[in-house]
């Protein structure tokens, strides 16, 4: 699986850089940078500021709040300056996301409030494209990013958000910036950071669609797996997320998560819903462990914290699984979660159901 790292910011920001340069000697203080209110020369300064911030958050570890700075550049600053700058901070977000560890996360508000390294990569590449794009119209010059890192980033911060064609006019329609043949102009919009659950031992860390199709391909979906992971389970599940991702119809906070254990950040199994809650909230969920893992309590962990977090939420009035009758590790495991068997499922091969209501 291609991760978007350092390297994709770099690309990111060169390509963007080098078409601003054929601007340089224009009055970027006196133009509007697109649809927005910001000047041409604000924008930039923004994107500079934007990088440097995402790297603060990361490197200082920050967990409850923005650390407290900002970027101020000199007096007298040229427009070949500010591109400088951003050449600059779009450095040292690139060192810090390759020093910083996988399991690290920091603070960001939208939409749960933390993101890890591919999330504030992800974010500052498309702070980088957008704001380009609003300079470039701003001062009269065609912006074309590579196709490659806007599918990228579509895939990892806009899950809710149907593919398109052209990925590049796909996010641009998606932070309303432009039109889409069939779909209503936007005038609000909010990326989204993976959900991530606490759960005891573990962490249930949502997947994305960008690491489903990797899971679904035969890939590690960007998680260090115990010996023997992903499970067959897991891979299904992530297909299923990744169909419905193509559809237009996946909520992320519906979908599927790793279940990955906090002392060594290896993922051990994959749990979570067969979709969103249906209209008399009843929500279902499945679970599955890599064998090497099984017998150690992590999946009564994981269905715990999973089933918590979904009774919380208005809209869920009770939480269901199945299971074959001869599957008596997993009956116990969703007995030992609060669950209670409710009736006998299925035609055919008969399968056990059980609910826990709120």
């Amino acid at each position: 699986m291609l991760s978007l790292g350092g390297d994709q910011v770099e690309e990111a920001v060169a390509d963007a850089v080098a078409l601003l340069r054929t601007a340089t000697d224009r009055d970027w203080e006196a133009v509007r940078a697109g649809r927005l209110e910001w000047s041409c020369r604000y924008t930039a300064e923004h994107i500079a500021g934007d990088l440097i911030a995402y790297a603060g958050q990361l490197a200082g570890r920050a967990t409850e709040a923005y650390v407290p700075f900002e970027i101020t550049l000199d007096d007298g600053t040229d427009n070949e300056g500010v591109l400088h700058v951003v050449e600059t901070t779009g450095a040292l977000l690139a060192a810090t996301l390759r020093t910083t560890p996988r399991e690290v996360r920091a603070f960001h508000p939208y939409p749960f409030r933390s993101a890890d390294r591919e999330g504030f990569a992800a974010m500052g590449i498309t702070e980088v494209l957008l704001h380009t794009h609003d300079i470039a119209e701003g001062v009269g010059l065609s912006y074309e990013p590579p196709a490659g890192l806007c599918a990228d980033v579509l895939a990892r911060l806009f899950p809710h958000v149907r593919p398109g064609e052209d990925p590049w006019r796909t996010l641009l329609w998606a932070t309303g910036r432009g039109d889409l043949p069939g779909r209503a102009p936007l005038t609000e919009w909010r990326w989204r950071n993976n959900l991530v659950i606490e759960a005891g031992r573990l962490t249930l860390q949502g997947v994305t669609p960008a690491a489903a199709g990797d899971l679904a391909a035969g890939g590690d979906g960007g998680f260090a797996w115990v010996d023997g992971g992903p499970y067959q389970g897991t891979r299904d599940a992530a297909g299923m997320l990744l169909k419905a991702y193509e559809a237009g119809v996946h909520r992320p906070e519906w979908g599927v998560f790793a279940l990955v254990r906090r002392e060594d950040g290896r993922a051990v199994g994959g749990i979570g819903f067969h979709g969103p809650p249906d209209e008399d909230g009843r929500v279902e969920v499945g679970y599955d462990l890599v064998e090497a893992a099984r017998g150690l309590g992590y999946a009564t962990e994981g269905l715990r914290a999973l089933t918590a977090w979904a009774l919380e939420r208005d809209e869920v009035t009770s939480v269901c699984a199945t299971t074959e009758p001869d599957n008596t590790a997993s009956q116990a495991v969703i007995t030992r979660a609060g669950f209670r068997r409710v009736r006998v499922a299925g035609e055919g091969a008969e399968q056990y159901a059980y609910e826990l209501r709120g």
